[in-house]
């Protein structure tokens, strides 16, 4: 409650220096201003740092080669509490030795995930196989998958489809998987049954894939690890059962936080999983937040603010040189249990701090620092061609996730030469999940079914 009440202090005097500094970069919209220069410094004195435990040995998540040891007890201190459950904890030791892909442990989650999808089943198994992170470095990844009980009657093998949920969250307790074998609590996203892409598909004849996209360091927002995890989660259904998951054709569905999983899968399959990206026949990717400079300057330091600190700290488990430019408030924050374990709800309700990043930072103007700058660029993956049609679809009246972004990765895609369509929805963004849907997936039913994607771009 104290560390509650002194980030309350700090992001007051904050908002108040805000307003009456002076901007350097006058272009930006008041939310990106930087600080008074001597305002880190300040913050700093205010408020001590908080107690890192020192350890004898780097866990196998924090580890970062080249760091300092108080940077890697610092990623340790702000990674996800423990569940309890070793599908999800324990990190295998002989990672190295595998190829991205293989099977680690397998179990089965029929008995809880049948009766919350409220849908037959032929079975329901959780995989666990390796995978690599952000740094192209040995991680696990955990995936959830559905067969039918039926046989697929129709012509060729039996299609999959990727369903990348809207995985808003920072404690694995609020991952899909969880919930899929441990049952609904209060940490579980309602989005991780509806829109009923799963049950949808099964009824369909599909099998389904339902990757932890986010990655084992629940690594929110942070896109080439989400596409790692969905490519070798793929790879590792189709080992697991080649007749249900090895030869169909993929369509692949992700809204808002799965949009940023399913927008880097395509971008990243065919130079990551070239063995399996040859069998994506479309991915419908909806709500996207594909430009985090355009989310900086519409999120920070109003009611989306929550959400997005937590996908700062998403991004910063995987890429930990973000974590020294975290002043002492934001390292009280990132290391207390309470934050670090977000899930979506709780994230939502911190939005009404209005606390704006630059309260958080040791450098008075985060946005525009040389870290920021890398981030921004690395996570657009800019020029990066889909290795399939895509459908991409958003809400006109997006005032957090601006439509402008989406359209420019249209713009984008179609420049490249890939077969894309975009169209936008009346509504915003927790609307257009639901309006959108039967339009996403009437898409990827015909792909599916063999039918070639119209491309919508403009002539050339």
């Amino acid at each position: 409650m104290r560390t509650v009440l002194r980030t309350a202090m700090i992001v007051g005097v904050t908002m108040t220096a805000l307003a009456t500094g002076s901007a350097t970069a006058l272009a930006d919209p008041p939310s990106l201003m930087p600080a008074p220069a001597q305002f880190p410094g300040r913050v700093d004195s205010m408020v001590p740092p908080p107690p890192v435990p020192q350890l004898k040995s780097i866990p196998a998540r924090a580890v970062t080669p080249g760091a300092s040891r108080e940077l890697q007890e610092f990623r340790e201190a702000v990674m996800p509490s423990p569940t309890g459950d070793s599908f999800f904890d324990f990190w295998p030791a002989d990672l190295a030795q595998h190829r991205p892909g293989e099977i680690l442990r397998t179990r089965d989650v029929a008995p809880v995930a049948a009766p919350l999808l409220e849908a037959k089943v032929g079975y329901a198994r959780q995989i666990k196989f390796t995978s690599r992170d952000a740094a192209d470095r040995p991680i696990f990844g955990t995936a959830t998958l559905f067969v039918p009980p039926t046989p697929w009657k129709g012509a060729g093998a039996r299609p999959v489809m990727v369903n990348n949920p809207p995985i808003v969250a920072l404690g694995t307790r609020c991952t899909t998987g969880y919930t899929l074998s441990h049952g609904k609590s209060g940490d579980t996203n309602n989005t991780d049954l509806n829109p009923p892409t799963t049950q949808d598909s099964l009824k369909k004849g599909y099998a389904v894939i339902v990757p932890d996209h986010t990655g084992p360091r629940m690594a929110y927002a942070e896109p080439y690890v989400a596409a790692h995890v969905v490519l070798d989660a793929v790879r590792a259904a189709a080992t697991y059962d080649k007749r249900n998951f090895g030869s169909g054709p993929i369509g692949m569905l992700g809204y808002s936080g799965g949009a940023i999983a399913t927008n880097a899968t395509a971008k990243l399959a065919s130079s990551y999983a070239p063995d399996v990206a040859g069998r994506f026949v479309g991915a419908a990717i909806g709500g996207v937040p594909a430009d985090y400079r355009v989310l900086a300057a519409s999120m920070n330091a109003n009611l989306a603010t929550g959400v997005y600190h937590a996908a700062i700290l998403g991004i910063a488990r995987e890429r930990p040189e973000l974590l020294p430019m975290a002043n002492n408030v934001a390292r009280w924050l990132a290391s207390n249990d309470f934050f670090k374990n977000l899930c979506t709800g709780t994230m939502g309700d911190l939005g009404a701090t209005f606390a704006p990043t630059q309260a958080l930072s040791n450098d008075p103007d985060p946005f525009h620092s040389p870290v920021a700058e890398k981030i921004f660029e690395v996570t657009k993956m800019a020029g990066m061609k889909s290795a399939m049609p895509e459908f991409i679809y958003h809400g006109a009246e997006e005032w957090w996730i601006p439509a402008r972004q989406a359209r420019a990765l249209f713009d984008e895609q179609c420049r490249l030469g890939t077969d894309a369509t975009y169209r936008e929805y009346p509504g915003e963004h927790m609307t257009t999940v639901f309006v959108a849907f039967p339009d996403a997936m009437a898409w990827l039913e015909d792909r599916l079914a063999g039918h070639p994607a119209k491309s919508g771009c403009p002539a050339r």
